[in-house]
């Protein structure tokens, strides 16, 4: 497969945010904590893969966050 040009640097995703959770990825971008390390050094390839990684791990939270919504059922305020 042929590479694509990149006529631009690819921004790092972070967020700011700079916490880990329980899994070791950050909190704020999604990337583990080699992959937010590395970043300055990876070429743009392996940046897209840590960008495509995180895209998906941001989708997978995100299905957990829905599914645990809908297991606990809210109970009406009384008031």
């Amino acid at each position: 497969m042929p590479q694509q040009l990149e006529f631009f640097d690819i921004p790092s995703p972070c967020r700011g945010v700079c916490q880990s959770d329980i899994r070791g990825y950050c909190l704020g971008c999604l990337r583990s904590r080699d992959e937010r390390f590395q970043w300055m050094k990876m070429s743009d390839m392996q940046k897209r893969e840590v960008l495509r990684l995180c895209h998906q791990r941001r989708l997978i939270r995100n299905r957990r966050a829905v599914e645990k919504d809908q297991a606990d059922p809210q109970q009406d305020s009384l008031f």
